[in-house]
């Protein structure tokens, strides 16, 4: 079963409340999505760093209600 937007959206927040996320559907199915997410949360870590932030915010849902998600993560610009 694909996941909606507002879902995806709604468990990066609960552990990365000041994302700023933006999600492009890539195959108009809800299963194939590409995430930009700005945080401070992600300032001092490494890309592997931040990309499993947001895995582990998903909750094991990778391969399963989520099959694909690119990921473009960064911290705020000062």
């Amino acid at each position: 079963m694909p996941m909606e937007p507002e879902e995806i959206k709604r468990l990066i927040k609960e552990k990365i409340p000041d994302a700023e996320i933006t999600l492009e559907d890539l195959a108009g199915d809800n299963d194939h999505w590409s995430a930009k997410i700005v945080s401070s949360v992600f300032v001092g870590k490494t890309r592997v760093q931040q990309h499993q932030l947001v895995y582990q915010a998903l909750q094991g849902r990778m391969g399963e209600e989520l099959h694909a998600l690119a990921l473009q993560t960064s911290a705020p610009e000062i």
